[in-house]
């Protein structure tokens, strides 16, 4: 088999009516998918003439999405994947070390405060609670 019909492993993510397209297509013809998606390939893509390319770029440029980049790499310890962030909201009752951290200050300083009734906050089960609202009232004003 040459090099050129050699099958290689494509995985990609359609919009969900363009796969439904494509099942119905392969349904109706008794053809496989693969097969369908070979042809269009060898009989729409040209990435070897400056034609085929304004053709694709414009195709490109219909779906309105970023382009992708891919980095492809040699070391086997690089993990490949997707991951988004999202800021955690803060919690609105802190411990005595999130009070802390929120004032910048040691622990023991937080406790005496509570303890002398100056940080408003208030004890369950022997633990010291704060509404990071009230820190925030607290550190505001001005005595």
């Amino acid at each position: 088999m040459s090099e050129k019909q050699q099958p290689t492993a494509l995985f990609v993510r359609l919009p969900a009516e363009h796969a439904r397209r494509l099942d119905r297509a392969a349904a109706a013809l008794a053809a496989h998918k693969k097969d369908l998606v070979a042809g269009l390939v060898e009989r729409y893509v040209d990435p070897e003439s400056p034609q085929g390319l304004d053709a694709l770029r414009s195709l490109a440029a219909e779906t309105g999405r970023p382009r992708r980049v891919v980095v492809e790499a040699d070391d086997p310890q690089l993990t490949v994947g997707r991951h988004e962030f999202h800021a955690t909201p803060p919690p609105d009752v802190l411990d005595v070390d999130q009070a802390a951290e929120l004032l910048a200050v040691d622990r023991e300083a937080i406790i005496d405060l509570a303890e002398r009734g100056e940080l408003p906050g208030r004890q369950i089960a022997g633990e010291w609670r704060f509404l990071r609202r009230a820190v925030f009232d607290w550190l505001a004003r001005s005595e």
